[in-house]
């Protein structure tokens, strides 16, 4: 993305969250974030941060954890653009940020400024799984036929999904290799979100694309499309698709999902959105959230998150680097 179209998307986002949660981003301890918080999704409508930033927001407030909750997008640059009006709410303890594997790939891709290292991390919530599909219509009935033709034809295969640099773009790139698939010809098309993505896919735009199951669920059991492979080494436990590890192509990739709030907060104000998240995570609400998407609970919070945030950054740092995305 060129710098004048990151400068107009910068503002856009400041005055999207200045004018419309002024008040949200102000709170402060414990008792204002139990009255008012406000959950910032870094991406379009329709994705999958969007997803869990309403599902949040419905547990939050059908549980009574949270009194009223916002949620506010701020889409662009695999949600850097979110991550860089976050990172300029210093001490605001009334804000709360999804994040995940996207954006720490997202980060590496665009050369962000700003880092996971510049906000506050509050819990990783969960894990997402991602899934290869083609359009309904589409000659490939395997993975292996798939390959066969991605392999002849690099170039002529286009491969959708969400951001640069982010969990779709990087397992596209994992299969290529496993596959023989020359990388470095890969025709990668990156929608702002999964909503763009699927209708890419519907309209026979893209030739395949990949992005978490979820968002391809319903389109797949009506048969709109055709799931090649789920992207993990073993197959699903309740997911009737192969993954790729059984197909031969021997790699895995899923998406985690996480919170993060603003720099500077006091040791109260982050006590009270990890009281709040794990309230949250350990609610029926929430654990009927993560049975009926299918994701895989791997809650961790505050220091734990902190270690993981770091090491789960060198590792998509590497992945990057030996696919050659980047800036």
């Amino acid at each position: 993305m060129s710098r004048p179209v990151l400068i107009v998307w910068t503002v856009v986002a400041a005055l999207v969250v200045g004018a419309g949660l002024y008040s949200t981003l102000g709170s402060g301890g414990g008792q204002s974030v139990r009255s008012r918080l406000a959950v910032i999704a870094p991406a379009a409508p329709g994705g999958g941060w969007d997803g869990v930033a309403r599902e949040a927001q419905r547990a939050l407030r059908d549980e009574g954890i949270v009194n009223n909750v916002q949620v506010v997008n701020i889409p662009g640059a695999a949600g850097t653009i979110g991550l860089g009006q976050l990172a300029g709410m210093s001490g605001q303890g009334g804000t709360l940020m999804v994040t995940g594997t996207v954006m720490v790939g997202g980060i590496i891709a665009n050369d962000a400024d700003t880092t996971l290292a510049d906000v506050t991390p509050i819990a990783r919530l969960a894990e997402d799984y991602e899934v290869l599909v083609v359009p309904g219509s589409s000659p490939y009935q395997n993975l292996t036929d798939f390959i066969a033709a991605w392999k002849a034809d690099p170039q002529g295969m286009a491969i959708g999904g969400g951001s640069k640099g982010g969990t779709d773009h990087l397992l596209a790139g994992l299969i290529a290799r496993a596959g023989g698939v020359d990388t470095a010809q890969l025709n990668y098309l990156a929608f702002s979100g999964g909503g763009e993505a699927l209708n890419a896919i519907l309209s026979s735009t893209t030739d395949a694309s990949i992005s978490g199951y979820n968002e391809f669920a319903d389109q797949i059991e009506a048969g709109n499309v055709r799931a090649l492979a789920i992207g993990t080494k073993e197959r699903v436990d309740g997911i009737d698709i192969p993954s790729l590890g059984e197909q031969g192509i021997d790699v895995e990739l899923t998406n985690w999902r996480g919170l993060v709030a603003p720099p500077g907060l006091t040791a109260e104000q982050n006590a009270a959105l990890v009281e709040v998240v794990t309230q949250m995570r350990d609610s029926a609400d929430w654990q009927d959230t993560l049975a009926r998407n299918r994701w895989q609970d791997t809650f961790i919070s505050g220091p734990e998150f902190q270690s993981f945030l770091t090491q789960n950054t060198q590792e998509i740092q590497q992945i990057a680097d030996d696919l050659g995305i980047g800036a």
